[in-house]
């Protein structure tokens, strides 16, 4: 689903739910397209549903710049990637 709130300052909850086994993956990505953060990478199983929180911070903890970021999801046989804005 969306992430949620859109824009954030600086937490949002991006909700995912899983219709076929297999590893699944949420990344964030600045406006270059670097992975800034990895907010969900292993194998789930069929049906299962939860959310994760991206916070602003880059894999290293560092606060992220205002500005535009995107959130791609992976599964088995599926990719989606959204937009996603942060405000401080």
């Amino acid at each position: 689903s969306r992430a949620y709130p859109n824009p954030s300052n600086p937490k949002t909850v991006i909700s995912y739910s899983v219709s076929e086994a297999g590893p699944v993956s949420i990344r964030v990505f600045n406006a270059a397209g670097k992975v800034v953060r990895t907010l969900l990478d292993e194998k789930l199983t069929e049906g299962r549903s939860g959310s994760v929180v991206w916070d602003g911070l880059d894999d290293g903890g560092e606060l992220c710049a205002s500005g535009v970021y995107f959130y791609s999801i992976e599964a088995e046989g599926f990719r989606d990637t959204r937009k996603l804005v942060l405000l401080k």
